[in-house]
C-alpha cells in the first residue's frame, strides 16, 4: 500500500473530508443510516433538527446522501471525543470550508488539542474523586470490621 493510501485510512474522521454533492448519488432511507451508524432515528432526528443533517425529503420520509453520511462520521467522532454541538458545527465548517487543506487541518488540530487539555482536567478530577473514594470506602469498611463503633 502506498504511504497516501495508507494516510488517508488512517486520517480520523473528524478531519473529514465530507463528500460534496452531485452526480447519481445513493440514497439511504432514514432505517439503513440508523443501522450503518448504529443510532436510534431520534438520533438523526436530533441532529437534523440542530442542523449538522440536511436529508433530503421525499413526501414524509427522509432520505440522506453520501455528504450526510461523511457528515455523520464526523459528528460521531466529535461526539466521541467530547465536542460540544457548537464545536461539531466549528468542525463542520472548517471541514465543509474553503480554507486549504493543510490550515483546515491546523485548526482541527487545535481544537481537538484544546479538548484533550479538557479530559486531562476532567481526568486528575476523577483521579481525585477516586481516591477520596477508596479512603471513604475504607473508613467504612473499618467500621463494618469493629461492629459499627467509632473509635
Amino acid at each position: 500500500m502506498s504511504n497516501l493510501a495508507t494516510k488517508i485510512l488512517d486520517a480520523p474522521d473528524i478531519a473529514g473530508p465530507i463528500v460534496k454533492e452531485g452526480g447519481e448519488e445513493k440514497l439511504l432511507a432514514i432505517s439503513e443510516m440508523s443501522d450503518l451508524f448504529d443510532v436510534t432515528l431520534r438520533t438523526l432526528r436530533f441532529y437534523e433538527e440542530k442542523g449538522l443533517l440536511n436529508p433530503v425529503r421525499k413526501g414524509a420520509r427522509r432520505y440522506y446522501r453520501p455528504h450526510d453520511v461523511s457528515r455523520m462520521k464526523v459528528i460521531l467522532q466529535a461526539k466521541k471525543i467530547g465536542l460540544t454541538l457548537g464545536e461539531i458545527r466549528r468542525v463542520i465548517a472548517i471541514v465543509e470550508g474553503n480554507l486549504p487543506r493543510i490550515e483546515q487541518l491546523r485548526q482541527l488540530r487545535k481544537i481537538c488539542a484544546d479538548q484533550e487539555g479538557i479530559l486531562r482536567e476532567h481526568q486528575a478530577q476523577v483521579d481525585e474523586q477516586i481516591t477520596e473514594m477508596q479512603g471513604v470506602v475504607a473508613s467504612l469498611d473499618t467500621l463494618i470490621d469493629t461492629g459499627g463503633d467509632a473509635a
